[in-house]
């Protein structure tokens, strides 16, 4: 490659890189469908509507407008846009894990019947703590909830305004990605006993997902 041709690609990568005007701020780009999965993409890890905004130069009621256009072109396709409270970012489709789990050489992960329980209590009555994770169960979860923790599937939250502030459970992108879920609306309706149960400790988003259906399934 000539020097001529190296100095023309340096020029043109940073032409595109350092694009601000002289006093620092960068002009918007705009925002389209296609550029917005592609930014997505590259991302190595989720994005807040505001990052995405602030890069593209647009403002929220773009950045919203054109996830909900990818959310619906990606809909019939082997990549997915979740989206958990501020945060998207794209991940594989369900109907792909078995492949994909094949390629990288590893099954999917297999929880134990206590994790899963447990896992099940913290997705559904999130935010959550240990103490009531315990009362629901019966039995400590100290351990089973530290293994989640290790794995992903359970985060902090935060810590509850009572005695001792203890730290408030929830789930995050692991478990979403871990279910093929893009949403926590999409969980599957509780079975009517387990959701009474659950209730017992105050979780009103449950009653509205407790009608009839089938419980949250172990094989994601």
């Amino acid at each position: 490659m000539s020097e001529d041709i190296v100095d023309e690609a340096a020029g043109v990568v940073v032409a595109g890189v350092v694009d601000a005007g002289e006093n620092g701020e960068r002009p918007p780009i705009g925002l389209t469908e296609p550029s917005l999965e592609a930014l997505l993409f590259v991302a190595e890890r989720p994005l807040t509507r505001r990052e995405i905004a602030s890069l593209a130069g647009v403002d929220r009621d773009t950045v919203d407008a054109c996830l909900g256009d990818l959310e619906v072109s990606l809909r019939e396709r082997g990549v997915r846009l979740l989206v958990s409270g501020d945060r998207v970012e794209l991940t594989t489709s369900r109907e792909a894990g078995a492949l994909i789990a094949r390629y990288v050489g590893a099954d999917a992960i297999r929880l134990s019947p206590a994790s899963l329980e447990t896992l099940a209590i913290v997705a559904y009555r999130q935010p959550v703590t240990k103490a009531a994770v315990e009362r629901i169960r019966g039995v400590d979860s100290d351990y089973t909830i530290r293994a989640l923790l290790h794995r992903r599937l359970v985060v902090e939250l935060g810590r509850a305004e009572a005695p001792g502030r203890p730290f408030l459970y929830g789930t995050g992108f692991e478990f979403l990605e871990r279910f093929g879920l893009t949403t926590l609306e999409e969980l599957p309706p509780l079975d009517v006993d387990v959701a009474a149960r659950i209730a017992e400790e105050g979780g009103s988003a449950i009653a509205a997902r407790v009608p009839e259906g089938r419980p949250l399934d172990a094989g994601g």
